[in-house]
């Protein structure tokens, strides 16, 4: 099976969804018991290696977001999240732009940014002597990763630039190194360590700092897709939308949680396959504020046919090798579903994601209001948060949505009438 659209999936039970998602990602037995693990497939013994001061797991639900097709490929999207109608909103976003081919995402090549912070020295004239030793500095880089130098990637390029701060004049040496299919912060920080002392005795001065920036702006990924506006809701359905992307490009605070939307799908995925989600909203965030204000992450207008047009463009530092997505079982099952070969690809993938996501809660604003699927789906926490069995879930979420009573209060009412 190659087709990610799969009709009703919601309302499949959990085995007939494993078995499809099987098919689809050829995933082995073990895989599937990973898969079927309550306790999220790792044990306390590896939770204690991979933290410091471990006592117990925290788990979070694992889903699979359907329709999505990418550069002319289709995807089942593995995504970890505890909110209710994030999957269902990207699923449904993608099914809407599959209607005019799916998403289009381009995607950078994986270079990271060290940097290395010099104090007490003569800026100017030390820039001038960095740029004649910067054959020199970067064969030292280069010389910490034989893998990157072998594949012809590594360290490219060393820039530099004078900061005027209150303690005084700084100069700020930086490296650009191709890091191939890694997210690559080990690598950069180590390459930034082994030319800081080089550095030093080039300029005279002394370094403190030595460390990547999570400001991947050299890793950028633009997805893009088009809605057909019929199936939008309309020529006023797509008119509000691009009204109410506006919106959050000219107001902070509304830009905040239209980018918090963007991100419940990029995040989601990053953190089904072990990405460093942190990296990856700090970055979209400076990079939202990259005109002197905090603006929209994505852009939406209509087209010649009157048709929605919407483009995300984020910084994705992100990885296939390395990292905690080789340590972890899960992660790594949800890399085998999700089938990206590359950092490029993966980052497409997360592009996509959050346009998806963007699309959907942007439509639902337009008409009938976020709350109505979300707090639908929100009653069904309430519902166990009451006491009741699975079986008596879907009775009481039924009452309460009929009603448009959905509290814990209300629940714990029913469960106590059944």
């Amino acid at each position: 099976m190659t087709d990610s659209s799969i009709p009703r999936f919601f309302e499949k039970t959990r085995k007939d969804r494993l078995d499809i998602v099987a098919d689809f990602a050829d995933l082995s037995d073990d895989e599937m018991a990973i898969l079927q693990d309550d306790n999220g497939g790792i044990s306390f013994e590896k939770a204690d290696k991979m933290i410091e001061n471990a006592i117990g797991m925290f788990s979070l639900p694992l889903g699979i977001a359907t329709n999505f097709r990418i550069n002319k490929k289709d995807y089942l999207i593995p995504m970890v999240i505890e909110e209710p109608s994030v999957i269902a909103a990207a699923s449904k976003g993608a099914k809407t732009a599959r209607a005019k081919g799916g998403f289009t995402v381009l995607a950078d090549k994986s270079y990271s940014i060290g940097q290395v912070q010099i104090l007490d020295v003569d800026v100017s004239a030390a820039i001038t002597q960095i740029k004649n030793s910067t054959d020199k500095i970067l064969q030292l880089a280069n010389s910490k990763s034989s893998t990157l130098s072998g594949m012809d990637k590594g360290a490219k390029k060393i820039s530099c630039k004078e900061l005027d701060t209150p303690s005084g004049v700084m100069l700020i040496v930086e490296l650009l190194i191709d890091v191939g299919d890694a997210m690559g912060a080990n690598i950069t920080n180590t390459m930034c360590e082994a030319v800081s002392p080089l550095i030093e005795e080039i300029t005279g001065g002394r370094a403190l700092l030595r460390i990547l920036s999570n400001y991947s702006t050299k890793r950028m990924a633009t997805a893009r897709a088009t809605f057909e506006k019929e199936l939008v809701g309309g020529n006023k359905v797509v008119d509000n939308i691009i009204s109410a992307y506006e919106f959050a490009d000219n107001d902070v605070y509304r830009a905040v949680t239209h980018n918090k939307g963007i991100m419940n799908g990029v995040i989601a995925v990053a953190n089904a396959v072990g990405q460093d989600s942190r990296a990856i909203e700090a970055a979209a965030n400076a990079y939202a504020s990259r005109s002197g204000r905090y603006g929209s992450l994505s852009t939406w207008s209509k087209d010649s046919n009157g048709d929605l047009v919407g483009v995300l463009q984020i910084p994705l530092s992100v990885g296939v090798v390395g990292g905690i997505a080789n340590v972890h079982p899960t992660a790594k099952a949800c890399a085998k579903i999700l089938g990206a070969k590359s950092a490029q690809e993966l980052a497409c993938v997360m592009a996509a994601a959050g346009l998806a996501q963007n699309y959907s809660a942007l439509c639902a604003l337009a008409t009938e209001g976020i709350q109505k699927g979300h707090m639908r789906l929100h009653a069904r926490n309430l519902a166990a948060a009451a006491g009741a069995t699975p079986d008596q879930i879907d009775q009481i979420v039924l009452q309460m949505t009929q009603e448009k009573q959905i509290s814990l209060d209300r629940a714990r009412e029913l469960l106590g009438q059944i």
